[in-house]
């Protein structure tokens, strides 16, 4: 009888340590990874602030937030995808550097059965469908077509029909630099702009300013620069500068990071993009605990894009 006791007294022990397991493993937070651009640029950092200020106020999933040495620095970005696979976390929040090349990683994850959620770039619907993932995979993120638009209609509405411009592009392989570009085009078309040239700088506040210098010094009478990213206006309105056409030539923007709100302020910026990039990682964690929750969602969940200007700040 003892013998039969002690057997159901096992049974009932170990039963209750599986239901403390189970209670545990209920317990454990989701773990999420954010893959950002370069933490050289503001843009991001402020991105990953926001991310941290949002994963401790809410206090329902552990962060894990990584960013690049350089804008052009994919491998990086790609062996982060990795080291998050192999971690099993429950989420990757994404900022692909190329909306191609990072596709491969975005597809292990999902086989891997982690939710991955794409933002600020989105990733090439073609690629997206060659790799058997769907065309309308989630992107958490602002029109930049729309953004740049405006801001291109900010610039003709200062210097007037037909001025000479530039266009100082992102890297080639992220599609909101294609999106920006397109949007600029339409404000060079609807302003008759004669568009002097339109090249890169990969996103890199050095490189804008080489490229400025030459620009000014084969075509000194250009009256607007559209820059795709802050951090290249930065370069761009050294150049200027440094030409000794400050105020003569005006500069637009895209991210609203706190370097540029302080040329704008100063006269030597005209106008920038603000994207809300301290809460774009934040609002994309909200959709995935959403849908780890139980939510079907996909497609473009829309964040908003606003021109600021002296006026806004």
């Amino acid at each position: 009888m003892k013998k039969r006791f002690a057997v159901v007294l096992v049974l009932v022990l170990a039963f209750a340590m599986c239901l403390g397991g189970a209670a545990f493993a209920a317990d454990k937070k989701p773990v999420v990874g954010l893959v950002m651009k370069s933490l050289a640029n503001e843009f991001f950092k402020t991105m990953e602030e926001g991310a941290r200020k949002f994963a401790a106020g809410d206090g329902t999933f552990d962060l894990i937030p990584v960013g690049m040495n350089s804008e052009t620095d994919i491998d990086t970005q790609i062996n982060a995808m990795e080291n998050f696979i192999s971690q099993k976390v429950s989420m990757i929040v994404l900022a692909p550097a190329d909306s191609v090349g990072l596709i491969p990683s975005v597809k292990k994850a999902v086989d891997a059965g982690i939710l991955v959620i794409n933002i600020d770039v989105t990733l090439d619907k073609k690629a997206l469908k060659d790799s058997g993932l769907p065309e309308d995979f989630l992107f958490v993120g602002p029109d930049n077509e729309e953004g740049s638009y405006l801001v291109g209609k900010f610039l003709g509405d200062k210097i007037g029909k037909g001025a000479k411009v530039v266009i100082i592009e992102g890297n080639p392989g992220a599609d909101n630099a294609t999106q920006r570009k397109n949007g600029f085009m339409k404000s060079v078309e609807e302003y008759g702009f004669n568009l002097v040239e339109s090249t890169t700088a990969h996103w890199e506040t050095e490189e804008a300013n080489t490229v400025m210098s030459n620009l000014l010094i084969r075509t000194p009478d250009i009256a607007g620069v559209m820059c795709a990213n802050d951090s290249m206006a930065l370069g761009a309105v050294r150049a200027i500068e440094a030409a000794g056409k400050g105020g003569q030539v005006q500069v637009v923007g895209f991210d609203n990071i706190e370097a540029c709100q302080a040329l704008i302020k100063d006269g030597k910026m005209l106008a920038t993009v603000d994207q809300f990039g301290p809460d774009m990682a934040a609002n994309a964690i909200k959709v995935g605990l959403r849908i780890l929750g139980g939510e079907k969602i996909s497609g473009w969940e829309k964040t908003p894009v606003a021109v600021v200007s002296e006026k806004e700040l």
